[in-house]
């Protein structure tokens, strides 16, 4: 018998604030290099860029979205405050932490087609770093 589950929009979109709740008033850091195999995983060679800070709440309510069967649970950040690069590089992925400094979501970043899009990925030490957009999505 093939696992087959699905979840009711309130059950995903409860799921995905709760696990987005952590970021409110915590900061997301922009790295260059490979991205860790997850937000458990130690920084390796990756240099810091930017660190910038979140918003609280940092994310607005989730909301589902699309069709019975392919539907996605989506949330977009709140407004971020903008950070002043530390180090020169090309920004690969981020790493968001809680306002105790503690990892909770990795992503990808770029100018497009990213986890979470940024202003530019050319960065260089002393340039304001700012996020166009950031939506953290799962399918339901």
């Amino acid at each position: 018998m093939a696992n087959n589950p699905f979840w009711s929009d309130a059950a995903v979109t409860a799921a995905m604030d709760a696990r987005l709740a952590p970021l409110d008033g915590g900061t997301v850091e922009i790295y260059t290099g490979t991205q860790p195999a997850d937000a458990n995983t130690a920084l390796g060679a990756q240099t810091l860029l930017a660190t910038l800070t979140l918003s609280a709440p940092a994310f607005g309510a989730a909301a589902a979205s699309g069709a019975a069967g392919s539907r996605v649970v989506t949330a977009t950040a709140n407004a971020i405050t903008a950070g002043v690069a530390v180090a020169t590089g090309t920004a690969a992925w981020y790493r968001a932490k809680d306002s105790g400094g503690t990892g909770v979501h990795d992503g990808s970043v770029g100018t497009a087609s990213a986890d979470m899009v940024l202003n530019s990925v050319a960065i260089a030490s002393g340039d304001g770093v700012s996020v166009t957009s950031w939506t953290v999505t799962q399918a339901e």
